[in-house]
């Protein structure tokens, strides 16, 4: 799960157009029943047989979106409500690179979800234009297909606030001081929920995960595809998981990589507690290897210096907001990235070291949203609202202030770099007005192959429970565990133990016959 800042927090994760027909939203704050997916299920299988008969029309990209030839773009119709297939519709972005090896070769389309909810797939492609080391026997194999999903980017995108004030800093502090500084940030939450309701109503009640799914569904059908071959990041794996449970026997391989809990108990109020707990695991490696590359950033040889010069960096921002834009909240927006990814290890370092040194600007310009970046700005308030939407859809949550209070209290304690800012971020669930479903029973059905699990033993952003659970639930699945590591997203990094396998499991359905740990990959230089 890949999220942005907003309110007072920091966290994380031109368009298809609606056509006109009156389209009728669920009760707010209904929850959707069995008999409701059951028409839905109906529905999907009705645009999936619209979108083998339409096909795409490949186009040379608009210039705009930044791809480069050869990759190509289209569109793919689907039903905003799958109740009702032939009513108010929207249109997916997708783009594809065609496999580079012989027609002998080639094997079908590999469909590709970064995670969020509220990432963009589009840039998937790039994978095969820029000859990615990692992906060049793959990409003689399949055509690497890249979406928005919907809402995002440039399928009919939502939108909650003006993009300008939701990036401009410094926010409030996430870490309250008094029930004045918590009454002011549930204040944010509800207005902010207010606004997604205001701004994009029309399509909240259906910004689901299973919608999502069904969505992906018409982009096979409509690929010309009887089968779907998928890799999921983050987020990603649920949507895999709800893809797999859905249609599984329309899944021809998937590799999900970072996982999501998939457990119903888990979507999505104790996932985000969980990550708290991560986060500050993950963060105290990264501060250790600091300590350790002490020679080079200066920012002290222990455990315990270096995180003091966290506090003390932290109060300064607090006292007087660095560059009069960073406060706290933008500082953990930035520093979150090194628990998160490795390869932001050493450039968050230097920047802290920089300003350690009196230097403040690196960390600043790190930290600050740049107001003049519109498009930026725009991305990062839409995958916002894509985040919101789909957790705050997808599952029940708790209403009662008394709850988040309570259990985000006693986790600060132990656990205080993430815990509020992650409260914060999600609060707007509380009071959400959409309909609310019960959580996916995510399972292995009919027909679903060997699905291939990878994980990182320390992850911050999907703890290493998630990948046992869905290894746990889609029988016959195999789990690769990087051990001793913690980055998000295994598959894009060198492993020589990772890397042969998922490539051998995408060209040959090839798995091990037991699970695999594997040794981590290389530790972050200075």
């Amino acid at each position: 799960m890949r999220r942005t800042a907003v309110l007072g927090s920091a966290g994380t994760l031109i368009a298809g157009t609606l056509m006109a027909t009156a389209l009728a939203a669920p009760t707010a704050g209904a929850v959707i029943t069995g008999h409701d997916r059951d028409d839905e299920a109906r529905g999907a299988v009705a645009a999936a047989a619209q979108a083998a008969k339409a096909g795409i029309d490949w186009q040379d990209c608009p210039a705009d979106w930044g791809l480069e030839k050869p990759i190509q773009c289209g569109w793919v119709t689907v039903p905003v409500d799958y109740a009702k297939p032939y009513g108010k519709k929207i249109k997916i972005a997708v783009d594809r690179a065609k496999s580079t090896g012989t027609p002998a070769e080639r094997q079908g389309a590999l469909l590709y979800n970064p995670g969020g909810p509220g990432g963009s797939g589009l840039r998937f492609p790039r994978r095969v234009t820029t000859k990615s080391a990692l992906w060049v026997n793959t990409a003689k194999a399949y055509d690497f297909v890249g979406f928005d999903p919907r809402g995002v980017g440039r399928s009919a995108p939502i939108s909650c606030v003006d993009p300008t004030e939701f990036v401009k800093g410094p926010k409030l502090d996430p870490v309250p001081d008094s029930e004045a500084d918590k009454l002011a940030q549930r204040k944010l939450a509800a207005e902010y929920a207010k606004g997604c309701a205001e701004k994009s109503g029309d399509m909240l009640p259906y910004m689901t995960t299973r919608n999502t799914a069904r969505d992906l569904d018409v982009i096979r059908a409509a690929l010309g595809e009887k089968k779907l071959n998928f890799i999921g990041v983050s987020y990603g794996t649920y949507l895999g998981a709800v893809y797999g449970t859905l249609y599984p026997d329309h899944v021809r391989r998937m590799i999900v990589d970072s996982v999501v809990n998939p457990a119903k108990s888990n979507i999505w109020y104790q996932a985000n507690l969980e990550q708290d707990i991560a986060f500050e695991g993950r963060l105290t490696d990264w501060m250790n290897w600091v300590a350790q590359n002490d020679a080079t950033y200066h920012l002290g040889d222990t455990l315990a210096e270096v995180r003091q010069q966290w506090t003390t960096l932290r109060a300064a921002a607090k006292k007087a907001p660095l560059g009069g834009k960073v406060g706290p909240a933008e500082l953990i927006g930035f520093f979150q990235s090194a628990p998160y990814y490795d390869s932001s290890w050493a450039p968050v370092a230097e920047a802290w070291s920089a300003y350690a040194a009196g230097d403040p600007q690196p960390l600043i310009d790190g930290a600050a949203a740049d107001l003049t970046d519109t498009a930026g700005n725009i991305a990062s308030e839409n995958g916002n609202a894509v985040y919101t939407a789909v957790e705050c859809a997808d599952a029940p949550w708790p209403t009662s202030w008394n709850r988040w209070n309570r259990d985000n209290s006693r986790l600060h304690e132990q656990y205080p770099f993430m815990t509020w800012a992650n409260a914060w971020m999600n609060l707007p669930c509380a009071t959400w007005s959409g309909p609310r479903q019960k959580p996916t029973e995510v399972k292995t059905g009919k027909g679903l192959p060997p699905v291939l699990i990878v994980q990182s033993e320390r992850d911050a952003a999907t703890p290493y429970a998630g990948a046992v659970e869905l290894h746990k639930r889609f029988k016959g699945s195999r789990l690769i565990t990087e051990k001793n590591a913690g980055s998000h997203g295994v598959t894009g990094l060198v492993n020589a133990c990772i890397n042969p396998r998922v490539e051998a499991y995408l060209l040959t359905g090839k798995l091990d016959s037991r699970d695999v740990t594997c040794e981590p990959h290389a530790t972050p230089k200075p």
